[in-house]
């Protein structure tokens, strides 16, 4: 019997599969969610290096959320991550939702992030 962890990591790898192959040379912003905060990283993946990050934990938002861990919180970081990335010339991406479900905090932080410029 396969553990939640080894569910969740081919869960995961088989949304980078399909997102690899669809990607077209873009970077890849990947989200990850966790009980207290959402962090997201725009990649690119042909270098290996992150271009832009953002979190609920930066020190700009730290002080205006109530909890890193809302759909407040979440909209508010992907408006931060869209602003980072059009600074690092970047306006095209691929959504990576690392394997949780389009709904709830990662689809604000995708709403927020089209809202703010980005492409996806």
């Amino acid at each position: 019997m396969k553990t939640s962890k080894e569910l969740n990591a081919r869960r995961k790898q088989r949304v980078r599969t399909q997102i690899r192959k669809k990607a077209g040379g873009r970077p890849r912003l990947s989200v990850f969610r966790s009980s207290k905060h959402i962090y997201v990283q725009l990649i690119d993946d042909s270098e290996g290096k992150t271009l832009a990050a953002a979190s609920s934990i930066d020190k700009d938002l730290r002080e205006s959320l109530k909890t890193g861990a809302d759909i407040e919180a979440a909209k508010l970081v992907g408006k931060m991550i869209a602003e980072r990335a059009t600074a690092a010339g970047v306006t095209e991406v691929v959504f990576d939702r690392g394997g949780y479900l389009f709904h709830g905090r990662v689809k604000a932080l995708a709403d927020a992030a089209r809202e703010a410029g980005l492409s996806f």
